[in-house]
């Protein structure tokens, strides 16, 4: 299936009335689903998230515009957030089944539907842009609303869409900007202050754009000094000391030293002209590439706020900023609080955080993923000013059909296994069995680690509760993956066979699902293995009190194994690919022949030590 996420940014956040006629359109629409609305009284600016086919998503996300620009006035609006129109920004990010070029394209085609039908001046930002200068949000957005008069008179600044003039109907609706972009994390950390100068001031130093270099500053509030200025053969450089006596010369300086192009940054994030700096500020890099940020006061948290975008949150993370934060504000006499997540965030983004806080906790990072996404939500206090609930705040994370066999209680699941019915069998229950010896190794590594004189065995054993977590979720996931694993053959069965090449077809797609049937089971024999392996790990180097379940691990996995070795061979039965058939066979025996031999040497070792 193709999704994709739209995130427009409207700009009312007071009146709930206009919002929820905005959100209607997509509340009515079979094609997506609305995921989250953000509204911000301070900001005068709401947040809609919404998933959905390619197609649904165009439509709705026009739909939306042409309503914010029947019921916002422009002309009107007060907010502490940029903005330049009634919807401010509109990008569309792939999800699954579609590429970034696709949303490019699809972005341009909403754009080009917005500027003719809704005459609304349309600019392309991010990978929709259509030149380099317009990738940039913050520089398109340069001048908001109240400068957009004077950008569309100049041929610099003509619109990729719709109208370049300001009249009645672009003074209502202002300005859009439409394209594509990976996942962004809308992101806040809180302050125990009302002084926005001192989240400015924090913003400024993390933001990927910088800013004006300073000096004079006899504190840390970076804010007082005095701005420094290029001259006519003084030339500074922004990072440190060096001073050249032409551009070239801090050019290169800043090459060598620093590992940028000072031109290029000039050029892209303020516009500069490198051939006539005189009596311009000299700009600072930012600590990050991929972070955007501003500072501002919300009257409803009675607080300072440093409001953040991650464009990239594998590259710059939510830890690297909230740390960065957490240190820049201890210097500056204030503290973090806490922070907030606007709209949604990528359950990945959380996992990696909570890996990160765990280790420097030196707590073992292989534990439920629950337990991890829980570490993450505490160690940035994302409950500080608003709830968090995972299920709404997260998307890409695991998801389970609500009648999933690992959903059942565990008496419910021994009962329905225990009726006159072929499923659950034999294939889930050993799926079951090598899960069991997964979480009983992770729980070995989690018990020998961490604590005082495990230093040796740490770096072994960590890492062993890390894989065995995997393996736990691919084995869970086999329990209801075996139940299903006929589904395309009993599909194929019900083909229609009137005619011969229908009876061809149809004999094909059967045999496609036995092979299938096949594999699932042998998927099952090759992870129980693999737990085995780390079994053996757990059984030589886990505390001797635990010694014991890693043993019972091991012969779990092996339950596994033969139990998906057994699946294998009877649903190869019916496969008439003999070369097919002689491969798995071979492949089942040699698993059965090494493993069962290295069962037996971590039964061994175990019972070794407990002796």
């Amino acid at each position: 299936m193709e999704l994709v996420e739209c995130v427009p940014n409207f700009s009312e956040g007071r009146d709930e009335a206009v919002i929820d006629e905005i959100t209607d359109e997509a509340k009515s629409s079979d094609e997506v689903e609305l995921k989250d609305v953000d509204m911000g009284a301070d900001t005068n600016r709401t947040v809609v998230t919404f998933v959905g086919t390619p197609e649904g998503v165009k439509e709705v996300a026009f739909n939306m515009i042409k309503k914010a620009s029947e019921l916002i006035d422009m002309s009107e609006h007060e907010g502490s957030h940029p903005r330049m129109g009634a919807t401010d920004v509109c990008p569309l990010v792939p999800v699954k089944g579609v590429t970034m070029k696709d949303c490019a394209e699809m972005a341009h085609g909403l754009a080009k539907k917005v500027g003719e039908e809704l005459e609304i001046p349309v600019y392309m930002y991010e990978e929709a842009a259509t030149e380099k200068k317009r990738e940039n949000l913050a520089t398109i957005r340069s001048g908001q609303y109240e400068g957009l008069d004077e950008k569309l008179t100049d041929p610099e600044w003509e619109p990729d869409y719709g109208p370049a003039e300001w009249n009645e109907n672009v003074k209502k609706t202002g300005a859009t900007v439409i394209g594509a972009r990976e996942f962004l994390i809308a992101y806040n950390i809180n302050l125990n202050t009302k002084n926005k100068k001192v989240a400015w001031d924090i913003a400024l130093e993390m933001r990927r754009r910088g800013r004006a270099k300073r000096e004079g500053s006899h504190d840390q509030h970076y804010w007082k000094g005095r701005i420094v200025r290029y001259g006519e053969d003084e030339f500074p450089c922004g990072e440190c000391d060096f001073v050249g006596s032409s551009f070239e010369e801090v050019h290169e300086h800043t090459e060598q030293e620093h590992e940028y192009d000072l031109k290029e940054f000039l050029e892209k994030e303020y516009d500069y002209d490198v051939e006539s700096l005189e009596g311009k500020a000299v700009k600072k890099r930012g600590e990050f590439d991929h972070c955007k940020a501003i500072g501002w006061y919300v009257d409803e948290y009675e607080r300072a706020q440093i409001s953040i975008n991650l464009t990239d949150y594998k590259k710059t993370s939510l830890h690297d900023v909230y740390e960065f934060a957490r240190e820049r504000a201890r210097k500056m006499g204030v503290r973090v609080t806490g922070s907030e997540i606007v709209g949604l965030a990528p359950y990945d983004a959380l996992k990696r955080t909570g890996k990160y806080y765990l280790e420097k906790m030196n707590m073992p990072t292989g534990v439920p993923e629950q337990d991890v996404i829980e570490t993450a939500i505490q160690s940035l206090g994302l409950r500080d000013v608003a709830k968090f609930d995972t299920e709404e705040k997260l998307i890409g994370g695991p998801t389970r059909p609500e009648d999933a066999l690992v959903e059942m209680d565990v008496d419910e699941f021994v009962h329905e296994v225990s009726r006159d019915s072929s499923t659950p069998g034999g294939g889930s229950i050993a799926a079951l069995a090598g899960s069991l010896g997964a979480a009983l190794t992770s729980m070995v590594a989690n018990l020998s680690t961490g604590g005082r004189g495990t230093g040796e065995v740490d770096p072994i054993l960590m890492p062993v509760a890390d894989k065995a977590q995997e393996l736990k979720k691919e084995l869970l996931r086999s329990v209801d993956e075996d139940t299903s694993a006929f589904d395309k053959y009993m599909e194929a069965k019900r083909m229609p066979k009137s005619t011969q090449e229908e009876r061809e077809k149809r004999k094909k797609a059967m045999q496609d699902g036995l092979k299938h049937a096949v594999e699932v089971p042998m998927e099952t024999a090759k992870t129980s293995a693999d737990v085995i392996d780390i079994a053996e790990e757990a059984a030589e180097h886990g505390k001797k009190d635990a010694v014991s379940d890693a043993l019972v691990a091991a012969q779990m996995a092996y339950s596994g194994l033969i139990g998906g070795i057994a699946n294998v061979k009877i649903n190869l039965g019916d496969v008439n690919d003999e070369e097919f058939v002689e491969k798995k066979l071979e492949e089942c025996e040699k698993l059965k022949e090494e493993y069962e031999e290295k069962k037996e040497r971590v039964i061994e070792k175990a019972e070794e030590r407990l002796d």
